[in-house]
This record gives C-alpha cells, sequence and structure tokens, in this order.
C-alpha cells in the first residue's frame, strides 16, 4: 500500500506540521488532506488548501485575456464569479485577477490556463501560489467564526455569495471569499505564506468554540 505524506514531496504546506492523524491525497505535486481519521462531524471544519492550484494576472490586457479563455469576468473588483469546471475567478482590483481551483472534482482545473500564451505587453503573472497560504471553512456558523477574528461583517445579508473582502484576520491581511462547493457554502481564506501557521492555530481556535475541527477534502467531494 502506498502511503502518502507531506514529507515524500518537495512542495508542501507551511502548516502541514500541525496536521495529524489525516490521511493525505496528492495533488497539485504535493499530498492535500483528504480526511482527519477521527473527523465524524458535520460541524465546522478548516481546512488547508495552500498547496492547491491557483495563479493570478495583473495589467491592462489580464481582463481581455481572461475573457478569451472564456472564463466569466466579475463586473467590478471583490466580487468573484465561477466558470465551467468550477473554477473561481477573484477579481482584486480592476486591472488584478486570481484564479483558484474549483475543488469540484480530483481535476486540476487551474493548470490548462497556465499553459495559455500572454499577451506581449500589459499582462504579467503573479505567482499568489507561493505567495499566500489558502485556508478554507466549511459547515455552519461561518459568520459567528469570522466575527472572533475579523471585524467585517460577513453574514450573508452583508456578504453574499460571490463577494470578496480584503480585511485583516487576526491581524494579519488577508482576502475573504465567500461562495460554494458542490453547493456547499464555504469561506476561502487566503493569506501571506509568512503568517500561515500564526493564523492557521487562530482559526483552529476559533472553530473550536462552535464544535469544529480540521476537515479535508472528503467535506468537499467523493475521490473515486
Amino acid at each position: 500500500m502506498n502511503i502518502i505524506m507531506p514529507e515524500s514531496f518537495n512542495k508542501r504546506s507551511l502548516a502541514y506540521r500541525q496536521l495529524t492523524d489525516a490521511e493525505y491525497v496528492e495533488r497539485s505535486q504535493g499530498a492535500v488532506v483528504y480526511r482527519i481519521k477521527a473527523d465524524t462531524s458535520n460541524y465546522p471544519s478548516l481546512l488547508d488548501l495552500s498547496l492547491v492550484s491557483r495563479t493570478g494576472l495583473r495589467g491592462a490586457n489580464a481582463e481581455e485575456h481572461l475573457q478569451q479563455m472564456g472564463l466569466p469576468i466579475p463586473v467590478k473588483p471583490n466580487q468573484s464569479s465561477v466558470g465551467d469546471n468550477g473554477e473561481l475567478i477573484l477579481r482584486l482590483s480592476q486591472k488584478e485577477f486570481w484564479l483558484l481551483d474549483g475543488l469540484t472534482n480530483e481535476e486540476d482545473s487551474i493548470d490548462k490556463f497556465n499553459q495559455h500564451e500572454r499577451p506581449a505587453d500589459n499582462c504579467y503573472s503573479l505567482f499568489c501560489q507561493d505567495s499566500h497560504a489558502w485556508f478554507m471553512l466549511t459547515g455552519p456558523y461561518l459568520a459567528d467564526i469570522m466575527a472572533k477574528l475579523c471585524g467585517v461583517d460577513l453574514r450573508d445579508t452583508a456578504f453574499p455569495l460571490g463577494a470578496i473582502a480584503q480585511t485583516s484576520i487576526a491581524r494579519i491581511n488577508a482576502i475573504i471569499v465567500s461562495h460554494e462547493i458542490n453547493s456547499t457554502p464555504v469561506f476561502s481564506i487566503l493569506s501571506d505564506s509568512a503568517s500561515a501557521e500564526y493564523l492557521w492555530c487562530a482559526l483552529l481556535d476559533a472553530i473550536q468554540e462552535f464544535g469544529g475541527s480540521v476537515g479535508g477534502l472528503s467535506k468537499l467531494y467523493s475521490i473515486t
């Protein structure tokens, strides 16, 4: 039996040392938690998706380039949209866009976009895969959990699906996205990689008050 562990790969999440009793699956040339062995609850879960594929573009021609690839582009900054394969398109400013893997199945939905030739002028790659950690909260009480760490109102009425907040969480600059994975409401949280372990511990402490714990991809879909 081939047992997948983070130490088997050169790429590892900066928070992987905080993960114990986990079963992993290979994804994006690294080991991502599939499930926590002892987790049988439906309470809030905290997922570490830092190794899951994402990319970014900035520049005057970035929007046109993404449109040519057939992606739905959010109308204005701090909005997100979902592509045909579940990929998430974040518009962080008029000229800056991030693409996150949709996680709707085990296929990498971002790799094909990295293979497209970019315009020669005014369209530059952003290396958000390495610069930022990606954590996700799923389950009930999402806004209540975040209220312990963030001053922004993240309740549905103020922060609907597709909304983005560029704000501070536990005094760390972060991007929060409200979206769905396989009809499951989630918050994606992207923050500077240098603060990954600190933010992970802060989020874990916040969800434990609501009976939450660490989870894995099995919370979002089943791998066959």
